[in-house]
């Protein structure tokens, strides 16, 4: 049992209020603003590989933007790896061209042995970009030519 009192955020908050923006969320709505087709100077706030919500391996990261309209938001990049499926070559390249460019690690060291590797080598990664104001990039985020429910994200520049 937990000796931490955690009864301290319910006095900080109202609840009631809470409940009804989590069900608006669930919903897919809620606060968070609809981010249009531009570039951004970002930092990175997460980066890991977890599980998608189907259970296949994905590179998740969330950017923060920097500075601007929209500053302190964030961008989402998902690149999940259907390990059963016939393009899983094609996506762990589009996720170590991601991940290269963030020039956290050289090229060459941005490769996929494994899916155990691969995760040690996001979490290394991760350790020197997340949260590093040395870290600043360019990022330019455009709609998926094929499917406009998506968001093509490409870094453009390290701006440190």
């Amino acid at each position: 049992m937990s000796e931490f009192n955690w009864g301290k955020f319910d006095k900080a908050v109202d609840k009631d209020e809470l409940k009804k923006d989590i069900e608006e969320a669930e919903k897919g709505g809620g606060d968070f603003p609809d981010i249009p087709d531009d570039t951004y100077e970002v930092s990175v706030v997460q980066m890991e590989l977890k599980e998608s919500k189907k259970g296949d391996p994905m590179l998740s990261i969330r950017f923060k933007i920097e500075a601007g309209e929209f500053k302190g938001s964030l961008i989402f990049y998902n690149g999940v790896i259907q390990s059963s499926g016939q393009y899983v070559g094609l996506q762990v390249h589009r996720n170590n061209e991601m991940l290269r460019s963030l020039k956290v690690f050289d090229d060459a060291d941005v490769a996929f042995h494994s899916f155990q590797d691969y995760a040690d080598l996001i979490m290394d990664m991760a350790e020197d970009v997340v949260d590093n104001d040395e870290y600043h990039y360019k990022l330019q985020q455009t709609t998926n030519a094929k499917n406009s429910d998506f968001k093509d994200l490409k870094i453009l520049e390290l701006l440190n």
